[in-house]
């Protein structure tokens, strides 16, 4: 799988949705290795979008397409601040992109401790297990860890309040810390909450 990430910040929510809608309408029919994305912008404005393709030729083709680039030449129009990231090291859990959540969380930031990261990704059948029994919230996750030590984690919700819910439980020693290996090998720089996700 290869992903890319768009993030940026908007300033046309509703020329946003309206391109979205013509994507998937006119440009999508065309997209060879195209998998789906997760889209949106969170309530402080932050947009972001997390396409998933085949493999990286796919994706590479579908940049190539002229309707592509006319699309997207309308899109920048909405956006402000836009950065790209890609990764083909992509790690997922629970069968990954959910199309029918309700919500996604992404988190972005860095991986500090590479060994240690390392060691967690050995044991990601572990936390996959831990997750289907204390988690039932988590509906599927994908992470993307990028060439420069960042990474994106989308991680796929029923809906934001059972999201919450699911927080504020209290996980099993063993499980919590499982979990708390995870969070001492990386850093999160941003919470992005998309409360009503494109998905798809």
């Amino acid at each position: 799988m290869f992903i890319q990430v768009i993030t940026g910040q908007a300033i046309d929510r509703e020329g946003l949705r309206r391109l979205g809608d013509r994507w998937t309408d006119e440009v999508r029919p065309g997209a060879t290795g195209y998998l789906g994305k997760a889209v949106g912008v969170t309530d402080d404005g932050r947009f972001i979008a997390v396409v998933r393709f085949e493999s990286e030729a796919a994706a590479r083709r579908n940049s190539e397409r002229a309707e592509q680039g006319a699309w997207w030449a309308e899109v920048e129009k909405c956006l402000e601040r836009v950065a790209f990231a890609e990764s083909v090291d992509v790690v997922t859990m629970l069968g990954g992109a959910v199309d029918k959540a309700g919500f996604v969380q992404v988190m972005r930031g860095r991986i500090t401790d590479p060994g240690k990261m390392s060691g967690v990704r050995d044991r990601m059948g572990e936390m996959e297990a831990a997750l289907r029994r204390h988690r039932p919230d988590v509906l599927g996750d994908v992470i993307a860890i990028h060439a420069d030590g960042t990474y994106t984690d989308t991680v796929y919700f029923e809906s934001e309040q059972a999201a919450r819910r699911g927080e504020a439980t209290e996980m099993p020693a063993d499980v919590g810390a499982l979990f708390n290996d995870l969070m001492s090998a990386i850093t999160v720089d941003e919470y992005l909450d998309l409360k009503d996700p494109s998905l798809g």
